[in-house]
C-alpha cells in the first residue's frame, strides 16, 4: 500500500466529492423560485438541470482517459475548479437575470465538474476494494444520493433568507473547499495490491480471487455487445428515475396535495432513500450478482410506475417513490462493479466514462419529456405510464446480457482448463 494511505480514508474522500456534486439532485428547489422571479417556463428552468447532466456524461466520456493518465488527485482538483466555478457563476447569472448564462455556468461548467468528479474517485475505489467492489462503489455513490437530503433543506432555507443568487455563491464556495481537500488525499493503490487480511486468505487458498471476464481497454469495450446492453439498461433506469427526481417537489404537490415546505422536506427524505439504495443494492450485488440486481430493479419498477399515477393515498405514494429512489440510486452504484466484472480494471475509469453517456442522454430525455407532458396536459401521469413501458424493454435487455456473460464465463473456464 502507498505509504500513509488508508483505503477507508480514500473512501471518505470519495464521499466528500460526491456529497458536493450530488447537490445537483436538489435542483428542484430552484425550479419554482426561478419561475416566480423571472417568469421562465418550467421547461426553460428544467433545461438547466438537463444541460448539467448532459455535460456530466460528455465530460465523463471525454475525460475518462484523463483520469486514467493523470490519476484521481489531479482529476479531483479539476472537478473542484469546474464545479465551484459553475455554481458560483450561476449566482452571477441570477443577478443579471440571464438564462443563457445560467445554462453556461450551472449547466456547462458545473456539468463538466460533475462528470470528472463522479468517475475519478469511483474508478479508484474499485482498485482499493478488490474484495468488495459493490460495497466500495456504493460508499462513494451513496454520498451522491445523500447529497439531496443534506442540500435540499439548506437550499430552501438559504433561498428564503438570502435569495437565489447568494445561495449559489455560498454553495459554490463551500463545495469547492470540500472537493479541494477531498481530492488531495486521493491516490491509486500499487499494481496488484490486496488488503492484508484478504491477501492472507487468497495466499492460503481460503478465498479464491474472482477473475474478471476480460481485461479490455475502453476502445475495445465499446466494440462488444455487452457494453451496449449495459448502456441501454442504465439509460432506461436513469431516464425514468431522473424524471421523477427533477420533478419530485411539484409532483408531490400536484398528486397528493403537499404544501411547498412539506414537498421540500419530502425531496430531502427521498434523497436518503436514494443514498441508502446506493450502498444497499451495491452491497447486495456482491452476493446475488450484478445481473440479478438489475433484473430486480426493472421488475419492481414496472409495477411501481404503472401504479403511481393511480395512487392518491399520501403514505403509499411516498413509499412507492422511496422504492423507486432506491432502485435509481442502486443502478448507479452497481454499474462500476459491473464494468469491472465484465471488462476488467485496466481502463475502468475510461469505460465508466463512456457508459455514463447514457446518463447524459437520459438527463435530457427524462426531465424534458416529463416537463413537456406537464406543460401540455397539466399533469405528470401520462409520462409515468410511458416510463413503466420502458422498464419492460429494460427487463428484456437484462435477460439478453445473461447469455453474453454465460458465453464468456464458459470460454474462461475452458481456457483455465487448458492452462492447467
Amino acid at each position: 500500500m502507498k505509504k500513509g494511505k488508508n483505503r477507508w480514508l480514500i473512501a471518505l474522500s470519495a464521499v466528500g466529492i460526491h456529497l458536493s456534486i450530488g447537490s445537483v439532485y436538489a435542483w428542484s428547489n430552484f425550479t419554482n423560485p426561478l419561475i416566480e422571479e423571472f417568469g421562465w417556463s418550467n421547461q426553460q428552468v428544467q433545461l438547466t438541470f438537463s444541460i448539467a447532466i448532459l455535460f456530466l456524461g460528455l465530460s465523463a466520456a471525454f475525460l475518462g482517459h484523463f483520469v486514467e493518465k493523470y490519476g484521481p488527485r489531479k482529476a479531483g482538483l479539476l472537478a473542484a475548479a469546474f464545479f465551484g466555478a459553475g455554481i458560483t457563476g450561476a449566482g452571477f447569472a441570477v443577478q443579471l437575470g440571464s438564462l443563457p448564462l445560467l445554462y453556461l455556468s450551472y449547466g456547462v461548467l458545473g456539468g463538466i465538474g460533475l462528470g470528472v468528479g463522479y468517475i475519478a474517485p469511483v474508478s479508484t475505489l474499485v482498485k482499493w476494494f478488490p474484495d468488495r467492489r459493490g460495497l466500495a462503489t456504493g460508499l462513494a455513490i451513496m454520498g451522491f444520493g445523500f447529497a439531496a437530503a443534506i442540500s435540499s433543506p439548506i437550499m430552501d432555507m438559504l433561498i428564503k433568507s438570502v435569495g437565489i443568487a447568494s445561495t449559489f455563491y455560498i454553495l459554490g464556495i463551500s463545495y469547492f473547499i470540500v472537493m479541494l481537500f477531498s481530492s488531495l488525499y486521493l491516490a491509486k493503490p500499487e499494481e496488484g495490491w490486496l488488503p492484508e487480511g484478504f491477501k492472507d486468505k487468497v495466499n492460503s487458498g481460503k478465498v479464491k480471487l474472482k477473475q474478471d471476464l476480460a481485461q479490455l481497454t475502453a476502445n475495445e469495450a465499446v466494440k462488444t455487445k455487452r457494453f451496449y446492453y449495459l448502456w441501454i439498461m442504465l439509460f432506461i433506469n436513469i431516464t425514468c428515475g431522473i424524471a421523477i427526481l427533477s420533478a419530485a417537489k411539484p409532483l408531490a404537490e400536484e398528486t397528493i396535495g403537499l404544501s411547498t415546505a412539506e414537498a421540500a422536506a419530502l425531496v430531502g427524505v427521498l434523497g436518503i432513500f436514494n443514498g441508502l439504495g446506493r450502498i444497499g443494492w451495491a452491497s447486495v450485488s456482491d452476493y446475488i450478482g450484478r445481473t440479478n440486481t438489475y433484473t430486480t430493479f426493472f421488475v419492481l419498477q414496472i409495477g411501481l410506475f404503472f401504479m403511481l399515477p393511480q395512487t392518491s393515498t399520501a403514505l403509499l405514494f411516498q413509499v412507492m417513490l422511496a422504492v423507486i429512489y432506491t432502485c435509481y440510486g442502486g443502478g448507479f452504484a452497481s454499474i462500476p462493479a459491473f464494468i469491472g466484472d465484465i471488462f476488467g480494471t485496466k481502463q475502468l475509469g475510461a469505460i465508466h466514462g463512456y457508459i455514463l453517456t447514457a446518463w447524459a442522454a437520459a438527463g435530457l430525455a427524462g426531465p424534458l419529456f416529463a416537463a413537456w407532458v406537464k406543460d401540455t396536459t397539466g399533469t405528470y401521469a401520462a409520462s409515468l405510464t410511458v416510463f413503466g413501458g420502458l422498464f419492460i424493454a429494460a427487463l428484456i435487455v437484462s435477460i439478453l446480457i445473461r447469455f453474453d456473460i454465460k458465453r464468456l464465463s464458459e470460454k474462461q473456464k475452458q481456457e483455465e482448463k487448458l492452462a492447467s
